[in-house]
This record gives structure tokens, C-alpha cells and sequence, in this order.
């Protein structure tokens, strides 16, 4: 049997088939509404529809206390808008009946007779009281709420889908359900939006109330006197009340609806209703109820005051508290019991897997403060997601080693203009971006100072200053280097990329790349792995060459150097130093200056006194001497580097075969900016112009 699913069984058919008209029955309502202010209505229909409101009013404001979540209610700013067209409607057809035939049913006459004991003055007091705790207290206070929560919704939405499409890149979350997290969240922008212009009918309404009244009041007590020659009293007393009784029954309803529009405004996702909220968190703390019996018993005991009232009252709450913590002490006790059962019957607290599920860390995260959000939010102009994927296109073919997604996240616990990059869950660099402005850095031919925030570009540590984008264009005439905040964190993210490339090459990673190549060189990769090497070895020799920031996107070669040393050589440093000299040409190239390399070397003297100094270590060949020759050497290739970048070339070394990697490893922490080249790695045919020779005094 078919059943459509658009219906659900639990639901009567009668009533279906009128859900199915509902637009139709919406329309005629609003058409009736329409109709009201217009004909002109008889007292018993006009009783009818007053006390349809106040059940609207009834029914509106215990929906609100009965759902868990604002958006279960988002119809309610259209329902509020029409709720109130309603009620001016009815306002209206009374105004009509007591100024036509001074009676305007039994129900506004038994609120102007019952309610305020006949007593139109007091009815004009009941009436003002209820008005100003509606306008000044319960109004005024959800459209303030209303107002912020559309603010911080707002503002909290790039941050929102910045999480979502993090989610969806580590694969937490599917497509679909990223849309359907992405369309909760439009919804709860659009829905508390239009309960910050909803709120304004309510206090719109309030206004209308007081006016309407007045009117009445001037109204009937003039055709009274003067067309129905009543006398002053009974004129005044007769419309008075039915104007108050009109007045009261229509504020009473939309008390009930005002008191909805806060509830709803004012509350935050729940798992329960808002009654079992209130009694499970107020009542959550038996002390505060003990405490608050003993306050109540003590000021019962105070002379003049009421004794009776205060030790009843106390007596409630000291009962309350006591049965609420026997309650939690019960419940501890069986708590604690659970856990011991637990641990003797050895059963697992979690499960395995959603442990297992948690370990993983993501390889590259960059975590940014709430004030560089708008920075990745390509709804506000931010740029910072195309580039990072530009950086990944880029070190792929600068490096190539294909970079890992770059998870980004908002850290509210970061400064605003903060951010911090981590590599498998560890802080590896941070640094400071400012939203909106700009950092110029002077290369050295600056003509002159300007006004800005001093700092330290994050990448190189350069002297720099924060300017704002007025000062933008007479900052690069001044001959200062402008960025945006984007590109300085593409620039540092780029920067700690290239130096921890040898961590993140993984040997998932060397797999990847070894079944690209054995896709068109399928006799290369079988001759080499996993005999002679395995894959780790691969990854060590890849490693040592990233760690200096050569390129190894040329595989083929490094595969094929291998394959012809790794049968008698097992050294790692060794075969990383004979795929250098086969990608001398790759290495040099960008070093070269019109086709010659300037660099500066070592006397011969010292380099045979290194090597002759060289010993095996942990890390390989290492150079020992004593520290204070180290020491002069470093100062020496220093000075000579300031001399190589003076005369505006790149500075680089070139030594003999035998003391390049040691040297390097010497010179790392001191000279990192250093490059040290083999005579061999040097392509023939490539001039080599020396600026400079080291030497340390005893070498001469």
C-alpha cells in the first residue's frame, strides 16, 4: 500500500486536508481581519473574536515556553505581525460599537464592571500600570535582546561557516550535512533579524493602546453630552469604563503575546522545555534554597514585621532544600556504585572507536583571532583561503612536495589580531595581523618616517610599522614595501611551510609520490623499491634535501641516482650528497646572476684542516674543533655574507665535496640564511666568480 509521504499517519485526515488548504484559510484570515476594521460587527460576534484573541495570546506564549530551540518557532515574527493586525482590528470594531451605541458586548463590559469593581478610575490606573509593564519593562527589554542576539548572530556567522567548511575538509562532516549546517545558519540569522523589526509592532502597539483609549474617552464623553444629553457623570462614567474594559481586554493578550517575544529572544538551544530548564538550574543548588529559609526565618523574628507569612514561607523552602539534597546525596551514591560495578565487571566506559576517532591531529592548522575572521570570510572580501591555496599550487612546484589541507579555525582564546600555525597539533610560529591596515617595511631606501604602530614583519623579522590604508599610497612613495594582513600570513605561512617541509613529508606521502613516477617509469620504481631501499630510506635522502630547501620535484633523477649508488652505498648523507651533484643544475639555477655564480669560499688550508677534523656522530659527519676557531669561523663567513649581500647578491659558499654537509650542519643555527654548494654541484659551463676567501688566522 502507497502511503504519500508528504503526510504523516499520526495526523487526522480531516486535518491534513486543512493543512493542505492552509494558505487559502491564511489569506481568508487576513482578508477577515481586513473586514473588521471595515463592517460593522454586533456585540455577540465582537465577544467571539476578543476571546479568540486572548486564546491566540494563551496559545502563543505556552508554544514559547515548550520549545527547545528559537527556530522551532520561527514563524512567530509573521504570527506576531498578524496577531497584532489583529487586535488593532478588534480595537477598532469596539471603538465603533461605544461610540455608536455606547454597548460593545458582554465581555468588554464585564472587564469594565468585574474587573475594576465599576470604578472607571481605577480602571484608567489598572489599565496604565498594565501598558508601562508592557512598553517599559517587557517590550523595551525583548527588543534590546532581540536587537543584540540579530547583531551577534551576524557577526558570529563567518565564524560559523568557517568551521563548517573546516569540518567538511577534514572529512568530519558529509556535503549534506555541511548544507544542512549551512542553511540552519541562514536561518537563524533571517529569523532573529526579523525578530529585532517584529519587536517594534509590539512596542508600535503599545503606543496605539494608549492613544486609542484617549480617543475613546474624548470621543464618547463629547456624544454624550452633546448628542445624547447625558449628564457629565454618566457620560464620563459610562464610556469610561467600556473604554477601559475595551483597553484591558486587548493588553491582556498582548501582555501574554510581549511575554512570548522575550521568551523566545531570550532563549538559548535547550534540550528540554522552559519550565524543566528552570526548575533543574534554579533548584540545582540545594545551599542557596537553605540559605534563603534562613534569611526568610530570621527576618520573621524582627519585631514588627509579620511572623505567620515569613516562617511559613521559610519552612517551604528549608523543606525543599533539605529533599533536594537527600536527592543528590541518593543519587551520588548510586552514581558511584555504577562505576564501581563498571570497573569489576571490566567494561569499557568509552567506545574503542570514537576514541580511536579522536586521535588523529590535522597535519597543518592555522588558527586565527576573532578580529582577522573577516580575513577568510570571502563574503566580507576575504582573500586569505586563495591564497593559502595558491601556497600549496606554489610549493608544489617550488619544492615538490604536495602540502596537506591547511585546516583554519577561529581561536577565541588567541588576541583578536593574533594568529598561530601548528604542524600535527604543536605550535610551531605565531604571529600578528591587524584587519584593515597594512605593514610597510622599509627595504633601506626609505626617504623618510611614518606614522604607523611599530613591529616585526612575522616571517623574516624585519623593522616594520601597522599603517592605515589613507597612508597606504604616501607609504610606497616614500619607497616603502606595502602588504596586506593576507599576505603577511601567506608570507610567514609560507615561510614555516618550506623550513618544517623535511617533518611534513610523510612516507604516505613518499608512496604517493613513487606511484606518480611509476606510472610512466614503472622499470625505475621496481628496480629501486623496496630493494635496494625501502621506502623510509626514500623519505631520509627526500628529507635531507628539503632540509635545504632543494627542490625534489625532479624524481626522476633523484630515483634514478639512487638506483645506481644505493647497491653499494647505505649512508643516508651520502646518498643525499650524490643526488645534490645530480641536481646541481636544479640548485644552481636560481642562484645564478647573469649566467655566473658569485659566492665565496674557504682557503684551501682550512678546508684540509676541517676535514681532517671530521668525525662520525649521531647526526653523521660532524666537524669538531675547538669553540673558540668554530666561533672565528662563524664570524669570518658572517662578514663575508654582509660583504655578498652588499654588493646585492645572494650569499652562498662553495667548498670541496667532503666538508659541504658537515659545514652546513656547523653553520645552520648561526648562518641559516647561508647556502653551501660542492664544487661538484656546480654545472659546467657556469662561471664562478669568488667575492671572497675565509680564512682563520693559524690557516694564514
Amino acid at each position: 500500500m502507497a502511503v504519500n509521504a508528504s503526510t504523516s499517519p499520526s495526523v487526522p485526515v480531516g486535518l491534513q486536508k486543512l493543512l493542505q488548504q492552509s494558505d487559502i484559510l491564511l489569506a481568508m484570515a487576513v482578508a477577515a481581519v481586513i473586514g473588521i476594521m471595515i463592517v460593522p460587527l454586533p456585540p455577540f460576534v465582537l465577544d467571539i473574536l476578543i476571546i479568540i484573541n486572548v486564546a491566540i495570546g494563551l496559545v502563543m506564549l505556552l508554544v514559547s515556553m515548550y520549545i527547545r530551540d528559537p527556530l522551532e518557532f520561527s514563524v512567530f515574527p509573521s504570527l506576531l505581525l498578524i496577531a497584532t493586525l489583529y487586535r488593532l482590528g478588534l480595537n477598532i470594531a469596539a471603538s465603533r460599537l461605544i461610540l455608536l451605541q455606547a454597548h460593545a458586548g458582554a465581555v468588554i463590559e464585564a472587564f469594565g464592571n468585574f474587573v475594576v469593581g465599576g470604578n472607571y478610575i481605577v480602571g484608567v490606573v489598572v489599565f496604565l500600570i498594565l501598558v508601562v509593564i508592557q512598553f517599559v519593562v517587557i517590550t523595551n527589554g525583548a527588543g534590546r535582546v532581540a536587537e543584540v542576539a540579530a547583531r551577534f548572530t551576524l557577526d558570529a556567522m563567518p565564524g560559523k561557516q568557517m568551521s563548517i567548511d573546516a569540518d567538511l575538509n577534514a572529512g568530519i562532516i558529509t556535503e549534506e550535512e555541511a548544507r544542512q549546517r549551512r542553511k540552519a545558519i541562514q536561518q537563524e540569522a533571517d529569523f532573529y533579524g526579523a525578530m529585532d523589526g517584529a519587536s517594534k509592532f509590539v512596542k508600535g502597539d503599545a503606543i496605539a493602546g494608549i492613544i486609542i483609549i484617549f480617543i475613546n474617552i474624548l470621543g464618547g464623553f463629547a456624544i454624550g453630552v452633546l448628542q445624547l444629553k447625558m449628564p457629565l457623570i454618566q457620560a464620563l462614567q459610562t464610556y469610561t469604563l467600556l473604554t477601559v474594559g475595551d483597553g484591558l481586554v486587548s493588553q491582556i493578550p498582548a501582555l501574554l503575546i510581549s511575554t512570548a517575544t522575550g521568551i523566545i529572544v531570550t532563549r538559548a538551544a535547550s534540550e528540554a522545555n522552559l519550565g524543566r530548564d528552570v526548575l533543574s538550574q534554579v533548584l540545582a543548588n540545594p545551599r542557596a534554597l537553605a540559605i534563603v529559609a534562613a534569611l526568610l526565618a530570621a527576618l520573621g523574628v524582627v519585631p514588627g514585621l509579620p511572623k505567620l507569612p515569613f516562617f511559613v514561607i521559610a519552612a517551604l523552602v528549608g523543606a525543599t532544600a533539605f529533599a533536594l539534597e537527600r536527592s543528590r546525596r541518593h543519587a551520588l551514591a548510586l552514581a558511584a556504585g555504577a562505576a564501581t560495578a563498571a570497573v569489576a565487571s571490566k567494561e569499557e566506559p568509552l567506545d574503542a572507536q570514537a576514541v580511536v576517532k579522536m586521535l588523529p591531529l590535522d597535519p597543518i592548522e592555522l588558527e586565527i583571532g576573532y578580529g582577522l575572521i573577516g580575513l577568510a570570510d570571502p563574503e566580507q572580501g576575504g582573500n586569505l583561503l586563495s591564497r593559502i591555496t595558491l601556497i600549496r599550487k606554489q610549493l608544489a612546484l617550488d619544492l615538490g612536495i604536495v602540502v596537506p589541507t591547511i585546516r583554519i579555525r577561529d581561536n577565541l582564546q588567541l588576541p583578536a589580531n593574533a594568529y598561530v600555525i601548528k604542524l600535527r597539533g604543536v605550535q610551531v610560529a605565531q604571529g600578528e595581523a591587524r584587519a584593515g591596515r597594512y605593514l610597510a617595511m622599509d627595504p633601506g631606501v626609505a626617504a623618510g618616517p611614518i606614522d604607523g604602530t611599530p613591529t616585526r614583519e612575522p616571517a623574516f623579522g624585519l623593522p616594520a610599522v601597522w599603517i592605515t590604508a589613507d597612508l597606504k599610497e604616501r607609504a610606497e612613495m616614500l619607497g616603502y614595501t606595502v602588504v596586506d594582513p593576507s599576505s603577511v600570513i601567506t608570507t610567514h605561512l609560507t615561510e614555516v611551510l618550506k623550513t618544517h617541509a623535511p617533518s611534513i613529508l610523510s612516507r604516505q606521502d613518499v608512496q604517493t609520490l613513487l606511484d606518480s613516477v611509476k606510472a610512466t617509469h614503472p622499470a625505475l620504481v621496481a628496480e629501486l623499491v623496496p630493494n635496494p631501499l625501502s621506502i623510509g630510506d626514500v623519505q631520509k635522502v627526500l628529507q635531507n634535501l628539503l632540509r635545504e630547501r632543494v627542490s625534489i620535484r625532479d624524481l626522476v633523477t633523484i630515483l634514478e641516482t639512487l638506483a645506481d649508488h644505493a647497491p653499494t652505498v647505505r649512508d643516508h648523507d651520502t646518498l643525499s650528497e650524490l643526488v645534490r651533484q645530480a641536481l646541481g643544475r636544479t640548485i644552481c639555477n636560481p642562484l645564478l646572476e647573469q649566467g655566473a655564480l658569485h659566492a665565496f669560499t674557504l682557503a684551501p688550508q682550512l678546508q684540509h684542516a676541517l676535514a681532517e677534523s671530521l668525525q662520525p656522530g649521531e647526526r653523521g659527519m660532524s666537524i669538531v674543533i675547538e669553540p673558540q676557531r668554530a666561533q672565528r669561523l662563524l664570524q669570518r663567513m658572517a662578514q663575508a655574507m654582509e660583504a655578498m649581500a652588499a654588493m646585492g647578491h645572494q650569499p652562498v659558499a662553495v667548498v670541496n665535496t667532503r666538508i659541504r654537509l658537515p659545514l652546513k650542519r656547523l653553520t645552520e643555527r648561526a648562518l641559516p640564511g647561508l647556502v653551501i654548494l660542492a664544487y661538484q654541484e656546480v654545472p659546467p659551463g657556469v662561471e664562478v666568480r669568488i667575492t671572497a676567501t675565509v680564512s682563520i688566522d693559524d690557516e694564514g
